[in-house]
């Protein structure tokens, strides 16, 4: 909620109506909404729980706008660091990317082909506020994506378990410094070889211990972050 309202503040989303149990917790956001001349309704517990998706809600719902933003408005600004989710169907990993990219700095994720909505609400709640803090776009045209962020000065980098290129030797090499546009596939499949065919290169992420993979969100969050930090480095 107080993300939402900070965006609705800076112009980028609308919060249309608050509503709310009464409970004192709660004081500091509805004044704040109220200054913003969002109506407050409150309601009892039942309404507000009826108004939730989920199991223990806290009493508080907010009415956005969806965001519309395009892919080339989300990279207008050429960002050097942006993650793409292909084909992914799970919103709370999808959400978890999208907080992950937040925290690495990265300038937009993009929602490409028959990846999952990136407002469903579980995918929002994964967010955890980070869906108001960066450019999130989609295009079912992964094609399209991928030409977009080309012309922005990307390079398309796959995560890939399988791929014969790991992000050590791609470090050393200097090759995590460059501008880059991630690329995620589902948990299960994977990047398929239509798609892969598309990307500028594939890097796996190295496993030192026993385990067999990473899960979708944790090779994300070692992928950008590698990224970042070597951008960093390099600035």
């Amino acid at each position: 909620m107080r993300e939402a309202l900070a965006a609705h503040a800076e112009g980028a989303t609308a919060v249309r109506e608050v509503f709310a149990t009464g409970d004192p917790r709660h004081d500091e956001l509805l004044d704040t909404a109220r200054a913003a001349s969002v109506p407050v309704r409150l309601v009892t517990e039942r309404a507000a729980a009826s108004l939730s998706e989920t199991v223990t809600p806290q009493g508080l719902v907010a009415v956005c706008d969806l965001p519309a933003t395009a892919v080339a408005d989300a990279l207008a600004a050429r960002p050097a660091l942006v993650a793409v989710l292909v084909g992914i169907s799970d919103p709370g990993n999808a959400g978890t990317v999208v907080r992950v990219a937040d925290a690495a700095g990265a300038g937009a994720v993009l929602f490409a082909g028959d990846t999952v909505d990136a407002f469903n609400g579980k995918a929002v709640r994964a967010s955890t506020g980070s869906l108001f803090h960066l450019p999130v776009a989609r295009d079912r045209d992964v094609s399209a994506v991928f030409a977009a962020c080309r012309e922005a000065g990307l390079r398309l980098v796959g995560a890939d378990g399988h791929a014969t290129d790991d992000l050590d030797s791609a470090d050393l090499g200097g090759a995590l410094a460059a501008p880059t546009a991630w690329v995620f596939g589902s948990e299960a499949h994977g990047l398929p070889g239509d798609v892969t065919a598309q990307l500028d290169g594939t890097l796996r992420v190295p496993l030192y211990g026993r385990a067999e993979s990473l899960n979708l969100a944790t090779a994300a969050a070692v992928c950008l972050y590698a990224s970042a930090r070597a951008q960093h480095r390099a600035s």
